[in-house]
């Protein structure tokens, strides 16, 4: 049964016994496996005796829509699409063509449905397309519920919101085991009986499934879709397969050395998930899991005496513990602020001490400035921030140490912090494949202050937010072949692997 901590009712409207099927509607956990929400549309098919209709949309209205960012959502149509056909689940995925095009969709499925079961994520336009299909859908006496799979710490089941990672990992340490009790099924239609439903004629005439070519990225199918084609689909595929594969390379040539390799971009032992993660194409459920399985671990390996601690808690290997404090800890840690504040990516939200340093260091000069058409171009001076830029345009990843200092330098380069905020957020929801995602926002207000204390001593522009370098990075880190790859002008640059 899935955790009553997971699932929000969102109308007042009834289950109805006799509508014709239990509509999931797939919108962030956009996966079968591992998936809170496909556990609840089962649950509820199976009490009513109802199959399992699937409504996977994409549409073209939001900010930032693009070739890259909806390729990477097709390729986990694709393979949405086969796996509910071989377990014999309707499935409708609908790509809308042009803005607003698919406006009343959810409504015509849901008025035939015994209740309609959807995806609970924190940040983006999602939660504010689920408060106005919730509106709509109350005006019909249907009812709504939204599933949390973001993590494996249910977003709702503290109200506290955490200002440092390491009170968060103290309150984990303290909560979290029970809930890794109660984890998802993992292959929750392998026995699927509940029948196959059929998705209404005016439905399928009005809001046509995405014909092949779509759900194959073909580019004469993106090119129709009024979308940014200025920022190209990259060759590393989405969807649920390329994700489990990208994870068992991790777990089988890079975990072993992700504590330490992981910082450095000759030797990158990251494990590549994070894109996965935020298209809800692998399950950090399914991570975990594995990671379980491989390392032997139990609960009986816990040890309390390190609770709080970023090693020793967890009575496993190193990278174990290294890896699930990135994954777990520093991940939820975002999810736990955007579930509970709608300001979270908006300067106002940094903390009090950050905003009064930075205001007292607002006037300062900067010795260098540029703006959002040249750093996009990664016209600098910098020679590693520009490696990390155009690593960022041409695949739609940067590496996770630079990322750091690719935001501190952007603060450096602009008239004030709040722009500053505003142009990383700016590059990386437009080109990071996991953008426009709690950790993301986390990551980047990280560079303002946020989650972290007051350093010294105090400098100019940075005052007591902490200072980062291209040259300390250069004497810390192994990048020689990095950057003989990323400065290159010439973009997009040819990807390796994938």
């Amino acid at each position: 049964m899935v955790p009553t901590s997971r699932v929000r009712v969102l109308t007042d409207g009834p289950v109805r016994p006799g509508g014709e099927y239990v509509l999931y509607w797939m919108t962030a956990a956009r996966r079968v496996r591992f998936n809170f929400a496909v556990d609840r549309a089962l649950e509820l098919g199976r009490a009513h005796g109802r199959p399992l209709l699937v409504l996977e949309a994409l549409r073209v209205g939001y900010r930032w829509a693009s070739d890259r960012l909806h390729a990477f959502v097709l390729d986990g149509m694709s393979d949405n699409r086969d796996s509910l056909a071989a377990a014999g689940v309707a499935y409708l995925p609908y790509v809308e063509p042009t803005p607003g095009a698919g406006a009343g969709l959810l409504e015509a499925l849901a008025a035939r449905a015994v209740a309609v079961v959807t995806d609970d994520f924190p940040c983006f336009f999602l939660p504010r397309m689920l408060e106005a299909a919730a509106a709509r859908l109350d005006d019909a006496g249907v009812c709504l519920e939204a599933v949390d799979s973001n993590g494996l710490y249910p977003m709702y089941a503290t109200d506290r919101v955490f200002s440092r990672a390491a009170d968060f990992r103290r309150h984990l340490h303290r909560e979290l085991l029970p809930h890794l009790r109660q984890a998802p099924t993992a292959t929750p239609l392998e026995r699927y009986d509940l029948g196959r439903a059929t998705v209404p004629a005016d439905v399928a005439s009005r809001w046509p499934a995405a014909e092949p070519a779509m759900l194959a990225r073909a580019p004469e199918a993106l090119a129709r879709l009024p979308i940014d084609h200025a920022v190209p689909a990259v060759p590393e595929r989405g969807g649920a397969r390329a994700g489990e594969a990208r994870l068992a390379r991790f777990l089988d040539e890079r975990l072993a050395r992700y504590g330490e390799g992981r910082n450095h971009p000759d030797d990158d032992a990251a494990s590549g998930l994070s894109p996965y993660l935020h298209f809800g194409h692998v399950s950090i459920h399914d991570v975990f899991s594995r990671l379980v399985a491989r390392e032997g671990w139990t609960e009986a390996k816990v040890q309390p005496a390190h609770r709080g601690k970023r090693e020793g808690f967890w009575g496993a290997s190193a990278a174990f513990e290294s890896f699930v404090d990135e994954a777990v800890t520093w991940r939820e840690l975002g999810y736990n602020l955007c579930s509970h504040r709608d300001d979270y990516d908006r300067y106002d939200s940094l903390p009090a001490w950050a905003k009064e340093t930075l205001a007292e260091h607002a006037r300062d000069p900067r010795p260098r400035r540029y703006g959002l058409r040249e750093l996009e171009a990664a016209e600098t001076y910098d020679e590693i921030w520009n490696a990390a830029q155009r690593e960022l345009v041409a695949t739609g990843r940067m590496h996770n140490y630079l990322r750091m200092l690719w935001g501190k330098k952007i603060l450096e380069w602009s008239e004030s912090p709040e722009v500053a905020l505003e142009v990383m957020i700016t590059l990386n929801d437009k080109y990071a494949l996991d953008g426009r995602n709690p950790n993301s926002y986390s990551g980047i207000c990280w560079v303002l202050g946020r989650y972290d204390r007051a350093w010294g001593p105090e400098r100019p522009i940075y005052g007591k937010v902490r200072y980062m370098t291209s040259e300390s990075t250069r004497r810390k880190l192994r990048m020689t072949r990095y950057l003989a790859r990323w400065s290159r002008a010439t973009l997009p640059l040819p990807l390796e692997g994938g």
